[in-house]
């Protein structure tokens, strides 16, 4: 059974969903049966990559609210992830494009690293006091560390064309499933999970996909199970009736 989930690493709910719906997976009986794939999803898409601020001034500036608003926001979010058992850092975080992110993530989810890498940015970006943004080589020690190829991801940060339908493909077919928001998980190609849910809320959704998920049972017609059909060794030779 497949999990996708439509995240973005400057979304602190992605931060503390993620968190959450691993709470549940691990005590999901056929947790070694499903398969978790990170797809991409800007909060800020047409933001460049050198636009970068300070999270408060651009939280104030985006949903017109005061600075004491803003940090109130914060310290709530921090107190959430606390209780997740994550890191946050409630001041002086930084805010960014994530498109590079998003692309090198594409590169780890085919070298087998991608939820290493995600969740390495993660911490970085609200637990680290080193900015995430606009250092082409804070990104490469991080991808190193999930396991990738440091000249193969410095390739990669330097062809803005690396990676960038994959991005926006996976962009195009959130809106295409009605997302417009983030954290979204599907289940299965069946079932939808809006938002960091209550882990309970995981489990269930992770019980309900999997009895929908049942395997095939075959028909058989006769008593031994013949049939005619061709495979790998051949074709069976028709029976004499």
């Amino acid at each position: 059974m497949r999990v996708e989930i439509w995240s973005d690493i400057a979304c602190p709910w992605c931060y503390v969903g993620k968190a959450r719906f691993e709470k549940a997976l691990q005590t999901f009986p056929h947790r070694d049966a499903v398969e978790v794939v990170h797809r991409s999803f800007e909060l800020d898409p047409n933001r460049a990559k050198d636009d970068i601020q300070p999270v408060i001034p651009m939280l104030t500036k985006k949903y017109g609210m005061s600075e004491a608003q803003a940090q109130a926001g914060e310290e709530n979010l921090g107190t959430q992830a606390a209780a997740e058992g994550l890191a946050y850092r409630t001041k002086d975080r930084d805010h960014g494009s994530t498109f590079d992110m998003h692309r090198l993530l594409h590169l780890a989810k085919e070298r087998g690293r991608q939820d290493e890498l995600i969740q390495d940015l993660y911490k970085a970006n609200f637990a680290e006091e080193r900015s995430v943004f606009g250092d082409d080589e804070r990104l490469v020690e991080l991808a190193v560390g999930a396991g990738l190829d440091a000249d193969e991801t410095r390739k990669v940060l330097a062809d803005p064309a690396a990676y960038a339908d994959e991005v926006r493909a996976d962009e195009r077919e959130a809106a295409e499933l009605g997302a417009n928001g983030v954290p979204f998980f599907v289940l299965d190609r069946k079932y939808g999970v809006s938002g960091a849910q209550p882990a309970e809320v995981f489990a269930q959704a992770l019980e309900q996909a999997w009895a929908s998920h049942s395997p095939l049972k075959l028909i058989q017609p006769n008593a031994q199970g013949d049939s005619e059909a061709c495979g790998p060794d051949g074709c069976a030779v028709p029976h004499q009736h």
